[in-house]
């Protein structure tokens, strides 16, 4: 951005005038309204990032169609996020396992 000498303000916003409060106000209408990105989505639904692509929802959703989707409750969101909840119940499994193994061959005892 061109920065002007005299008054260390960005030239955009001196010539613009009121531009930074009225893009605020645009960011708060837009931001409700805009759709989230896929992760943003899956993570929403509370489900793996492929999850929803994997029953055929959109790769951008609103806020609102997510609400909709999780007031509904579908048999693949429900069964996602089992899906999604025992890989997670594996992981941490698998990482005790493997703690648990590295504290034996230091030769602790565990407590």
């Amino acid at each position: 951005m061109y920065w002007a000498a005299r008054s260390l303000t960005p030239a955009g916003t001196r010539v613009a005038g009121g531009l930074p409060s009225t893009a605020a106000k645009r960011l708060g209408i837009c931001l409700p309204t805009a759709p989230h990105p896929r992760l943003v989505v899956a993570q929403r639904l509370g489900a793996s990032a492929s999850g929803p692509a994997r029953a055929g929802a959109p790769d951008a959703m609103t806020t609102a169609e997510i609400q909709t989707v999780l007031e509904q409750k579908p048999a693949r969101l429900v069964a996602e996020r089992a899906t999604h909840a025992a890989v997670h119940e594996e992981n941490a499994r698998l990482k005790a396992e493997r703690a648990a193994k590295v504290e034996h061959r230091k030769g602790g005892s565990g407590l």
